[in-house]
């Protein structure tokens, strides 16, 4: 797992955190990326959020319960001047907390790199049961310098 010395905004300066609750089904990823993607619309971190988001989502409905029939996933979007932080929140599975393949780049499976992806891409990211205890959230943190949009966004 990645660290970063950067820590987390003042809550003066963060946005109050957006969450939204979708059904556990393929189609919703879409969905899920659409809602980071509005929430970090003046980001330059905006796409890498997206796919993270997907990677997370795509995660939540095939190795969770979120993804039996009457499951769901919610996906939390916090953020502040130069830093973001995404949270998707699964039902939980009997199996061990996800953890990155680190796959040959050479090899061709279709599955099993999208932690590798969040690792790889985000500042910081990690794993932890919910605090409803109702399963767990992964979730990843982007950080970047330089003239931010970010901070003159209305809420």
């Amino acid at each position: 797992m990645e660290e970063s010395s950067r820590t987390p905004p003042r809550t003066d300066t963060a946005h109050r955190p957006a969450r939204r609750r979708f059904p556990g089904l393929p189609s919703q990823i879409a969905y899920a990326r659409r809602f980071v993607a509005r929430q970090l619309a003046a980001s330059p971190e905006q796409t890498t959020a997206t796919l993270l988001t997907s990677e997370l989502a795509t995660n939540a409905i095939t190795h969770s319960a979120s993804g039996r029939a009457t499951g769901k996933f919610e996906v939390c979007v916090q953020h502040a001047p130069g830093w973001a932080r995404v949270e998707v929140r699964d039902l939980g599975s009997t199996t061990e907390s996800p953890q990155p393949q680190h796959r040959d780049p050479y090899d061709t499976a279709e599955h099993g790199r999208g932690l590798d992806l969040v690792e790889a891409l985000s500042s910081k990211w990690g794993t932890e049961p919910r605090r409803d205890g109702r399963g767990r959230q992964v979730w990843f943190e982007l950080v970047w310098d330089g003239d931010d949009r970010d901070a003159d966004r209305p809420e």
